[in-house]
């Protein structure tokens, strides 16, 4: 009876550090698949993003620069935007709102949110806008890529395909530490 209570005590203090929000980089490429056909959607709505957060200039350096080399050396694809920055994702939804291009009337020639929830994988729903704008900077054609309730997992590159847009996004944690090489006998 005396270990039950000393692991339920255990249990209490240990838990909330287990699930509390820990620090990752998270990486996205839009990209239009210009194999396939341009289907076009209404524009954003003028709350497109929600009331989220905007990423700004908490940007840091990418690290799938080579990725988007390939892509854009491939006539198949028009990279659209490429994004990289480091936000704290732990078992609570976080929402974080992602523009490119000069605003016009509270619309961007990329908007859109994503919302990220950390568990064993984790969870994104993907909602994006490609806005083309006339000269009076009002949207006249508008391109949607949504996807809700895509389960990917961390450490590598994940690809959403939303027929003609896609989105390959790679969440990698700060603080997990590298896989080790092996032993040096192992290496032959």
């Amino acid at each position: 009876m005396r270990l039950f209570r000393f692991l339920s005590l255990l249990l209490v203090v240990l838990a909330p550090s287990a699930f509390a929000d820990s620090p990752y980089q998270v990486e996205m490429i839009l990209v239009r698949q210009n194999a396939e056909p341009v289907i076009n959607s209404r524009a954003a709505p003028e709350n497109w993003d929600e009331g989220a957060p905007r990423l700004g200039e908490r940007l840091s350096p990418p690290r799938l620069g080579n990725i988007v080399d390939k892509l854009r050396a491939d006539a198949n694809y028009t990279v659209l935007a490429h994004k990289a920055w480091e936000q704290n994702l732990g078992e609570q939804p976080v929402k974080v709102a992602i523009t490119d291009g000069q605003e016009q009337f509270g619309q961007f020639p990329i908007e859109g949110v994503l919302s990220l929830q950390l568990g064993r994988f984790t969870d994104i729903d993907a909602d994006f806008w490609i806005n083309q704008f006339d000269n009076n900077g009002s949207v006249i054609a508008s391109e949607h890529l949504s996807q809700k309730d895509v389960r990917t997992k961390n450490n590598q590159l994940n690809y959403l395909d939303g027929g003609h847009l896609a989105l390959l996004i790679k969440i990698t944690s700060l603080t997990a530490k590298p896989p080790s090489a092996p032993p040096p006998d192992l290496q032959d």
